[in-house]
């Protein structure tokens, strides 16, 4: 089990990335990348015993205490009390929702990842800032999503860094987004501002940037029939934060020019 000492040093740990462009899922080779801010993510997904100690220092995010409006039933119910037992510690926190999830990160001055930012830190191997084209990447990350979820999870930190020097992205839990739902749209566009939170279907592969992308497609489906109360098993999370960057900041205002 993880040392009190280094789930605490675990906290404080987050990666510092450059930024970039990564290229939406579902829209056409053709279509323009998003452009991605430097940021700063986790290291690792936020822990049981992390989640404890937020839950003590806001006591409404507390078992039996939250509104049903913000959680589902089963809202921690992986704990045995009021917090994780000592061989929960080092385990990711699930059975979090979306809003409990984002109100940690806030009480850390962070948020919640968007997608963009997460899939460009996942798009990562140990050797490469990309590595979809290396061998065998993209079918290593699909063995794991087609693996049957266990009911005990590892402890943070066991799987290698990627590149970015950022683990567990893949291998150990789903992760929530702070836009987990913005491939839902109600029209025929993507650029279609009526969003309807209540529909679970996204789009099909039919024109899509990499068809064969077998692991990002779950992604993207598993995040699309999610509900922000949703607290599931095998649902974690970590939190992100801005880097400001004056080169990045002047290009964003000159696009909105």
């Amino acid at each position: 089990m993880m040392p009190a000492l280094l789930l605490g040093l675990a906290a404080l740990q987050m990666a510092d990335l450059p930024g970039g462009e990564v290229r939406p899922l579902y829209l056409s080779k053709d279509s323009p990348l998003t452009r991605v801010a430097p940021f700063r993510l986790d290291v690792t997904p936020v822990t049981n015993r992390q989640f404890a100690d937020f839950v003590a220092a806001h006591p409404r995010w507390q078992k039996g205490r939250v509104a049903a409006l913000f959680v589902e039933p089963h809202y921690l119910k992986h704990w045995p009390g009021d917090a994780p037992s000592p061989e929960q510690e080092a385990r990711p926190v699930t059975h979090v929702s979306w809003f409990a999830a984002s109100a940690y990160c806030q009480a850390q001055d962070k948020r919640l990842p968007t997608v963009a930012e997460w899939e460009f830190a996942a798009q990562a191997s140990e050797l490469a800032a990309n590595g979809s084209s290396e061998p065998g990447y993209t079918r290593r990350i699909l063995s794991w999503y087609a693996r049957p979820a266990t009911a005990t999870l590892a402890e943070v930190g066991q799987g290698p860094p990627n590149y970015w020097q950022v683990q567990d992205l893949h291998g150990l839990v789903w992760e929530w987004t702070q836009d987990f739902n913005s491939t839902l749209v109600t029209g025929e566009s993507r650029g279609d501002s009526s969003l309807d939170g209540a529909m679970f279907c996204g789009s099909g592969a039919a024109g899509s940037a990499d068809p064969s992308d077998y692991a990002a497609f779950m992604r993207f489906g598993f995040r699309s029939s999610l509900k922000a109360p949703y607290t599931l098993g095998n649902l974690g999370f970590r939190c992100a934060q801005e880097i400001f960057d004056e080169t990045t900041a002047t290009a964003d205002l000159a696009d909105r020019l």
